[in-house]
């Protein structure tokens, strides 16, 4: 039996990361992972959506540059071609993993983990059952789609994040369930490719966890493209029937009825606890419990990512297996969850990092709010992108900043610049006073920033 000082379960954004950090400190290091490096973020999510986003993004383009004296034929669709665009850069990025993985020398094991109380972790694959042991224990097994119990549900054809990559072409009508982050991102694909597209959100706005004015922005976007949205209105039946699903939902104590080619499922995630049955793991409802270091109620056992819940996002998934990596290899590190930037990647994009203004004034503090509109950008008017704002939310008395919201073009690039003010506990003084390139859309946070202070110049 082969043991390691650090064994990780799971090879996602979480898993890897901490595998990699760990063997940099000095530890020999095993990972295990069943399916394809990358986890579902590489694989299921982040990068095969956002691939799909991207051309969706071009298809709207060249439409609109229609009018800027730009000519174009017909646009003619291939699903088949967008896959395989979408397959060579998941290949890309999962064979640098795997070089990642070699490099560091770290063990690549192919196969189901199952952790024993002993710390001995057996490893099936289609060449049998092995069995390694472990000092100490990373679980990073990830996530699932989260399916709600709705009437007539089980046993359809329906799609989910993990499985809507699978279909043989591009539908002409699809009902999402879930008006999320995961909901919005597929209604601005689809809807990009011509799909006919409604999505029903049980809360009475989409994005609900976002800025208010950033949720009603959205669903001006996607309106605007044709998408039906139907916020407050729970759904009550589905069924399936001659290719179509029937989906009845109700509204403000009326109920009605509609049919699409596709349904896609998107209410959340829940914890892939597959493997683990075996250990007395201490649990926060659904998700593991652990402390500010990441490790679980069993000494030298950690969990991250979507397994402990919280964000959800695999850029906090990382930054947990850095902490954890740190800690199984003696150091005492917290996790800090006060500066965490949140994308969404729409059209236009979502970005926001800290309080919203709603959160803010809810919790007592005593704050002024700036909001700047993309109308007054030259770069974004010069893109056709008008339609988003850059909300700055800061601390009345010292303008420290506390939470900044924005929308419209290159927002998930450019909330790294507020972030990095956060945790340096910069002030609104100290950002109006950096110089930004111009013509920018970056310009503005500099607006945003100056008009808080009353100072400002195109606005």
């Amino acid at each position: 039996m082969n043991s390691y000082e650090l064994v990780v379960l799971g090879g996602g954004p979480g898993g890897y990361v901490a595998a990699i950090r760990a063997a940099k400190l000095g530890l020999s290091v095993a990972l295990i992972e069943a399916s394809e490096l990358g986890g579902t973020c590489l694989n299921r999510g982040c990068i095969p959506s956002k691939t799909l986003l991207h051309m969706a993004e071009a298809v709207e383009t060249i439409k609109k540059v229609q009018a800027w004296g730009i000519k174009t034929g017909p646009v003619e669709l291939s699903w088949d071609a967008m896959l395989a665009r979408q397959g060579q850069v998941m290949q890309t990025l999962r064979t640098g993993i795997a070089g990642l993985l070699k490099a560091n020398k770290i063990s690549h094991l192919r196969g189901w983990g199952k952790v024993l109380p002993n710390r001995e972790i057996e490893v099936a694959s289609d060449t049998g059952v092995t069995r390694v042991r472990a000092d100490k224990i990373i679980l990073a097994t990830g996530s699932k789609p989260f399916v709600p119990p709705i009437p007539g549900l089980d046993g359809l054809p329906y799609q989910t994040s993990d499985t809507i990559f699978q279909m043989d072409r591009i539908p002409k009508t699809t009902t999402i369930i879930g008006g999320g982050v995961i909901g919005v991102e597929f209604a601005a694909i689809f809807s990009a490719f011509g799909t006919q597209v409604t999505v029903v959100e049980a809360t009475d706005r989409i994005v609900p966890t976002e800025d208010e004015a950033a949720s009603q922005a959205l669903a001006k976007a996607l309106k605007q493209r044709g998408v039906q949205v139907q916020a407050a209105t729970k759904v009550e039946q589905v069924r399936y029937d001659n290719g179509q699903f029937h989906v009845s939902a109700a509204h403000g104590g009326q109920t009605s009825e509609h049919a699409a080619e596709e349904l896609l499922v998107a209410v959340g995630r829940t914890p892939s606890l597959g493997g683990l049955e075996e250990l007395p793991l201490k649990m926060n409802g659904r998700f593991v419990e652990v402390n500010e270091q990441m490790e679980t109620s069993i000494p030298h056992v950690y969990a991250i990512g979507d397994l402990v819940g919280g964000y959800q996002l695999a850029h906090v998934a990382s930054a947990e297996g850095l902490i954890a990596a740190a800690n199984a290899a003696g150091k005492q590190e917290k996790i800090d969850y006060r500066v965490v930037p949140r994308c969404i990647y729409t059209h236009p994009e979502i970005a926001s990092v800290g309080m919203t203004e709603q959160e803010a004034k809810n919790s007592g503090l005593a704050v002024k709010v700036q909001t700047y509109s993309m109308r007054g950008n030259g770069k974004a008017l010069s893109m056709g992108e008008t339609d988003g704002f850059v909300k700055l939310i800061a601390d009345e008395k010292y303008g420290e900043i506390v939470g900044v919201t924005m929308v419209g073009p290159h927002v998930t690039d450019m909330i790294t610049t507020a972030s990095s003010f956060m945790h340096l506990e910069g002030t609104v003084a100290e950002w109006a006073n950096l110089i930004h390139p111009h013509p920018t859309v970056s310009e503005s946070i500099y607006e945003a920033a100056n008009g808080w202070l009353g100072m400002g110049v195109n606005h």
